[in-house]
């Protein structure tokens, strides 16, 4: 393994610390993934590309890395207030769809997504707004 430092800045503490794995050369990343109501946007693609590369260079470093990323499928209530109704429970009542079934739907959606190559390697296609191949 690679001897580099690397330090982060520690909220807590506010101030940067040296980073310390707690078992010496595994690194273990909890990572908050989506609420999958819709679509992935920017919004989603950030966090996902800013741990993809913390986990690329303490591989690089010489770590064993468990990455988990999780994917937020209910709790998440509308402006993100504290009432109102969930956002996947409202999608369902719209679409007359099961909750779940929201929940997988846009989780491969977030799942393809964020495994395609940049739009601008592409042909561009039509997109379609049906789900259904009915």
């Amino acid at each position: 393994m690679q001897q580099r430092k690397i330090y982060l800045y520690n909220t807590l503490s506010r101030r940067k610390e040296e980073f310390v794995p707690i078992h010496p050369e595994h690194v273990g990343m909890y990572v908050c993934g989506p609420t999958v109501y819709g679509d992935a946007h920017l919004g989603h693609a950030r966090p996902a590309i800013t741990f993809d590369l913390v986990f690329r260079y303490l591989t690089h470093l010489g770590y064993k890395v468990r990455y988990v990323r999780n994917i937020t499928d209910v709790g998440h209530l509308e402006h993100d207030a504290d009432e109102g109704e969930d956002k996947i429970a409202k999608k369902a009542r719209l679409e007359q769809l099961e909750p779940m079934e929201v929940a997988q739907y846009y989780t491969n959606r977030f799942n393809a997504a964020m495994a395609s190559p940049p739009a601008s390697n592409r042909t561009q296609r039509g997109i379609s707004s049906s789900r259904r191949n009915s």
